[in-house]
């Protein structure tokens, strides 16, 4: 070490040999920084340049950088050193410049860093925050930014911690034991130098507390040994109280009695070592006492989902903190739990003895229980019911005595949903009438309630008679027997008895016939309800009826006349009035009589009838005998016509017969006669003579072959029609007209028809010819000589004749004139093509 001084300034050098590094052949510029720096030095190291022999650090202030206010000087295999005397927590600039053997600059670095500040007066107090934390007082140091506490002890422990200002705490520290503290100034510089010094010791370390609630007016305190303790201090107080109690003691427990019941506690413990120091304080510990014990318990039944539990309630007797849970139980192992003041034990059953508690449950523990509560529950229902039904209607119900029941109430429930009850001892009477089913039940109470519902008896009486029978006849073997339905009857027999036996009908409707009874006899009827469960009731009233009387038989019927016949049969009833019919045609005939026959009259013709006979009486009407068939003879026809349709030929019609058949048809005279049979109501009839009167005859048929014969008025045919009629061509413009007459008795009348005229003349009654005037010649005319008849109507039948008048000159067929004629019988005018001529003015027909 070499020690120079310029302008009485001491620099203090130190060289480090670290030996000749190679030369690179390319070299960067020298490159400075800080090693270390104390409040009076700074330790510089820097890159060793190639070339150069040695190393030169000045100093200056950081206001003067241009002012050097020390250097020193270094060999050329130095790359570390020092620059002393300088001044605490101040800013410098330090410049390195390596330097060749001519003491030229051959590279150059600056840096800039601060001086640590001045060693730091003694830790001026030291006291114990907890067991493993010490707080040191110290007088904060000009420059310094931060301060290092050192913190050593006898057993090898070292540590320094950096703290920003005082006091500052020293944490992590084993409790109860000695420390020495020393603390250092420090900036970006670094640091000062230790302060001398001072010794602490930590406090005791606190008690582990365990608590616990025996009683629910105590709370007990534990911990395990503190070592080095002498004494230790425990304080309670109730939460939200501000009053505290401290006991102290040299034990490891404690406990405080005549404490609050279910009250919040806060408990807290320290130890004392043996310098008289209070150590550190536990955390604090909540501790519950133990709940009140319920007081007040009351008992009664509730139901729920048709099953039996028992309602408790109680009451506390102070406020308690927090939440209480409730566990209420019985001597039958039977429990519930709760957290406000009522709990529901169940299921329970009737007629148990139950003792019963509540217990209070926190955080502590249980409470004391309850004063314990003996509740009975509801009875049990009778079991054992019995039914006595009496003759005056009334029925009694009976049964047993059960276990704890106070009293009894019995409920009779008709079938229509009456309700009747009785509070009687151990039966009840009523009234129980026909028809019903009674549905008995009984309840047993005391002071918990009802019994539940126990045996149903199930009683159903006789059904009740019928009211409204009636009794009636159908026909002459069957009764019908209506009735009003009866309250409790499902289905009814009825039955009817005469001498010759029973017949029975069993049916669910309020209605029934009996069917093949004996004709004309008395019967007693008899209705009789019946049910499934009670029977049929017998007891019911008859009633009387006779059956309709029986059939006629043997019946027998005889003509007397065309209208009349005579009915005969064998009469076998008791008494009766009979009644023979005759049912046929639009209407029916009858005759009455109490005997075995009667006549029957005024019956039409045409006519099928059937006769019967029937019996009637006060019980009702035989059925009809069987009957026997009488056909009448067959009607004539009311009307007939006959109409002439051509001269030889007739129409004849007639109106319907009742019973009629066929019909055979007769015109008859001295000339000769026609005749027709048909089934139809007419017929066409030939070989009619004209002029001649006829006789007309019917025979109507019926299909069995009965025959009635008819006469009508007389039909006269139409007069005979004239013959050979000729034209004859007169002078002018006339014709005559000639005939041979058959009858000189009638009138005859001629008729010429043209296309352009029509003309006619008559005959008197002996002549045979007529002229026409002023006839138009040109025109084919068609000529007609017809008789008339004596009612002046002309005949239809008589022949038509066709002729065709010409013109020559002023005269009707003279000079060159031709007549042509033809005859035309029932049909339209066509003349044939080839016509006879007749000429010399003679007109005559081919």
């Amino acid at each position: 070490m070499n020690i120079l001084r310029m302008d009485g300034v001491k620099w203090l050098m130190i060289f480090v040999s670290l030996g000749i590094c190679s030369q690179t052949a390319a070299q960067s510029a020298i490159q400075v920084s800080k090693f270390s720096a104390t409040s009076k030095t700074v330790i510089l190291r820097w890159t060793k340049y190639t070339g150069a022999t040695s190393y030169r650090i000045t100093a200056a202030l950081k206001s003067s950088p241009n002012v050097p206010v020390a250097f020193s000087t270094f060999g050329t295999n130095t790359v570390m050193g020092s620059i002393s005397s300088l001044s605490q927590s101040v800013t410098y600039i330090f410049t390195i410049e390596a330097l060749d053997g001519n003491q030229a600059v051959l590279s150059t670095a600056s840096i800039e860093t601060e001086t640590a500040p001045d060693m730091m007066d003694p830790i001026s107090g030291v006291s114990s925050k907890d067991s493993r934390a010490l707080v040191a007082d110290f007088n904060l140091k000009t420059g310094a930014t931060y301060y290092i506490i050192r913190v050593e002890n006898a057993n090898g422990f070292f540590r320094e911690d950096a703290v920003l200002s005082s006091p500052a705490e020293i944490k992590n520290l084993t409790p109860y034991t000695e420390y020495s503290l020393s603390i250092m100034a420090a900036n970006n510089g670094g640091r000062s130098q230790p302060s001398l010094p001072v010794t602490a010791k930590t406090a005791l370390p606190p008690p582990q507390l365990s608590t616990s609630s025996p009683s629910n007016d105590s709370i007990v305190v534990t911990w395990p040994p503190v070592a080095h303790a002498v004494q230790y201090t425990v304080s309670i107080s109730m939460f939200d109280f501000s009053s505290e109690m401290n006991y102290n003691t040299s034990n490891t427990s404690l406990t405080f009695p005549g404490l609050d019941a279910g009250a919040l506690y806060i408990i807290a413990g320290s130890a004392w070592d043996p310098e008289g120091r209070n150590g550190e304080s536990s955390l604090n510990i909540s501790q519950k006492t133990r709940p009140p014990t319920p007081s007040s318990v009351n008992v009664s039944v509730v139901m729920s989902n048709n099953a039996a539990g028992l309602l408790v309630y109680w009451e506390l007797s102070q406020e308690v903190y927090g939440t209480i849970e409730y566990q209420v139980a019985s001597d039958h192992n039977q429990t519930c739990n709760s957290n406000s003041t009522s709990c529901t034990l169940s299921p329970v059953g009737c007629g148990e003895v139950l003792t019963i508690q509540v217990t209070a449950f926190n955080e502590a523990g249980p409470s004391c229980p309850s004063t314990p509560v003996v509740f009975i529950t509801f009875p049990c229902s009778p079991d054992s019911l019995a039914l006595v039904q009496s003759a005056g209607g009334n029925c009694t119900l009976m049964w047993n005595t059960v276990p704890y029941a106070d009293s009894y109430r019995a409920f009779i429930t008709t079938g229509d949903g009456s309700e009747e009850t009785c509070n009687t001892g151990i039966n009840c009477t009523y009234s129980c009438q026909c028809g019903y089913t009674y549905l008995m039940s009984v309840l047993a109470y005391n002071h918990a309630g009802s019994s539940p519902p126990g045996k149903v008896l199930n009683h159903t009486t006789l059904p009740c008679c019928p009211d409204s029978v009636s009794v009636s006849a159908v026909s002459t073997d069957t009764l019908e027997i209506s009735w009003a339905a009866s309250r409790g009857a499902i289905l009814y027999q009825t039955q009817a008895a005469d001498s010759s036996g029973v017949v029975l009908c069993n049916d669910t409707a309020s209605v029934c016939a009996l069917s093949d009874l004996t004709c004309d006899s008395s019967y007693s009827v008899v209705v009789m309800p019946c049910s499934e469960i009670s029977g049929c009731n017998h007891a019911c009233e008859a009633h009387t009826r006779d059956t309709a009387p029986c059939m006629p038989t043997n019946l027998n019927v005889s003509p007397k006349t065309s209208t009349s016949v005579s009915v005969s049969w064998t009469a076998n009833n008791r008494a009766a009035t009979y009644t023979a019919s005759a049912d046929g045609g639009s209407s029916r005939h009858t005759c009455t009589t109490p005997g075995s026959s009667c006549d029957i009259a005024d019956l039409s013709c045409g006519s099928a009838y059937k006769f019967s006979v029937s019996a009637a009486s006060s019980a009702g009407q035989s059925l009809p005998s069987y009957s026997v068939s009488l056909e009448t003879e067959p009607c004539c026809p009311a009307s007939l016509a006959v109409e002439q349709v051509t001269v030889a030929m007739t129409n004849i019609s007639w109106s319907q017969a009742n019973g009629a058949h066929s019909f055979i048809t007769s015109l008859t005279s001295p000339r000769g006669h026609a005749r027709c049979h048909t089934r139809d109501s007419h017929c066409l009839m030939g070989c009619i003579t004209c002029g001649t009167n006829y006789t007309v005859t019917m025979e109507a048929f019926s299909l069995s072959g009965l025959v009635s014969n008819c006469t009508y008025q007389g039909f006269s045919s139409s007069v005979c029609c004239p013959s050979g009629v000729r034209l004859y061509a007169m002078s002018g413009d006339s014709l005559r007209v000639y005939w041979r007459s058959t009858d000189s008795s009638h009138i005859s009348v001629t008729e010429l028809t043209g296309s352009r005229s029509n003309y006619t003349c008559t005959a008197s009654p002996g002549e045979n010819s007529c002229d026409v005037e002023h006839v138009q010649c040109g025109d084919v005319y068609h000529v007609v000589v017809a008789p008339l008849t004596p009612e002046g109507s002309k005949v239809l039948f008589c022949p038509q004749r066709l002729y065709s008048v010409t013109c020559s000159g002023s005269n009707v067929g003279t000079g060159e004139s031709e007549i042509y004629s033809c005859k035309l019988v029932f049909s339209p005018f066509k003349c044939p093509a080839s016509w006879r001529m007749l000429k010399k003015n003679t007109l005559n027909p081919v």
